[in-house]
């Protein structure tokens, strides 16, 4: 058993001094009282700081210089485990973008693959498109854009083998066949680069679709006599991640995002990194990623960097912040194991001090210290 200790609890909204967590075989097997806990060897003194959940970053394309996303491979995989649980995310969806079907193809088999020997903070992956709206395609080439059939679909689903766990597509293009196929799957379906209109968007948010894809960013502006997709998600308040960097969104439209949608908000980073191969050529730009042509592409961010940034810049209080990077995404992916620290849960944190430098993460049944 291992037990932590002296430190400001975050969970579920609240943060609380005085409790000891204890864990055995990387589950939360207990939370007692300080008073009553007698430290040994196997305690740590997590010496007044945060102890938060793990975070969960729903969308991440790579990291350290191999770009999943774009040229998906195990050692693309392998980074992007090591790296995250270096920032104190504890799981993530390697994310693959708008690409040809073999790429796609070839990301399907790196997962399923890499997946049976993995430390396990790689819970699967993300399919941002092909089956977008060009008129909203951002960073997206126009060129491997293209309207989904359940043919090619069910080709891919059988060939996961549930690998797959979200998709990203606009869903005012595709057949209501297609809708049903997705509907039909263990996924999550997402709306996103969508052109849509008021009225289409408020159809599909009542049926298959339950989340929205990066807020604000490659969708229609609102206006007032032509109100569009953003409105819609503020009245049926599905799920819906944002990119808290300041340049993907400017804080005033998060706190606006927060108040409309509240515990549906959650956080993404979307981060790339830089590459010069394949279609997608990201190039570091001060504190973001753009495309060759000056195209604004992925984020710079880490899920805690996220968190941050709603804290000091959103006004959004630090534990609702973390259920925005960790217990909302749990709930989206139907995970009750993750997202919290509590009783039965898996024993995934991060440990941070005030000035939100990562200082370890606890995962699967190890307390990995940050040493930089």
């Amino acid at each position: 058993m291992i037990a932590f200790y002296n430190s400001k609890l975050i969970t579920n909204g609240t943060i609380t001094e005085g409790k000891a967590v204890l864990v055995e075989n990387g589950f939360v097997i207990d939370i007692i009282d300080q008073a009553d806990f007698f430290a040994d060897k196997n305690s740590i003194n997590l010496k007044g700081n945060f102890l938060a959940p793990g975070l969960i970053d729903l969308q991440i394309y790579g990291s350290g210089g191999q770009l999943f996303g774009g040229k998906p491979t195990i050692a693309a995989l392998q980074q992007m485990e090591t790296d995250l649980l270096q920032q104190g995310t504890t799981g993530f969806l390697a994310t693959i973008a708008t690409n040809t079907t073999e790429i796609v193809e070839q990301g399907i088999e790196a997962a399923k693959t890499y997946r049976k020997n993995s430390i396990g903070n790689c819970l699967g992956l993300h399919l941002e498109g092909p089956f977008l709206n060009p008129k909203r395609k951002g960073a997206h080439p126009e060129n491997l854009i293209r309207k989904a059939s359940v043919q090619e679909l069910k080709k891919w689903f059988d060939a996961a083998e549930g690998e797959i766990k979200m998709m990203t597509i606009a869903p005012e293009l595709q057949d209501d066949e297609v809708l049903e196929f997705l509907d039909q799957q263990n996924i999550i379906l997402s709306a996103g680069h969508s052109n849509a209109s008021f009225a289409q968007a408020n159809r599909f948010l009542k049926s298959s679709v339950k989340a929205v894809t990066h807020l604000y960013n490659a969708m229609p502006q609102m206006h007032h006599r032509d109100p569009g997709f953003i409105p819609a998600i503020f009245e049926q308040k599905p799920y819906a991640s944002v990119v808290a960097d300041g340049i993907h969104v400017d804080y005033p439209m998060i706190r606006l995002a927060k108040r409309e949608l509240n515990d549906k908000l959650f956080l993404i980073t979307d981060a790339v990194t830089e590459t010069n191969e394949g279609v997608y050529q990201h190039r570091f730009n001060q504190n973001h990623y753009v495309m060759p042509d000056g195209t604004l592409s992925g984020s710079a961010l880490t899920m805690l960097k996220a968190v941050q940034n709603c804290v000091q810049f959103a006004a959004i209080p630090l534990a609702e912040a973390i259920n925005m990077a960790s217990l909302y995404p749990a709930k989206l992916l139907k995970d009750e194991s993750k997202g919290q620290i509590k009783k039965g849960c898996r024993a995934d944190f991060a440990v941070f001090n005030d000035d939100f430098q990562l200082l370890g993460t606890s995962f699967n049944q190890q307390y990995l210290q940050n040493k930089a």
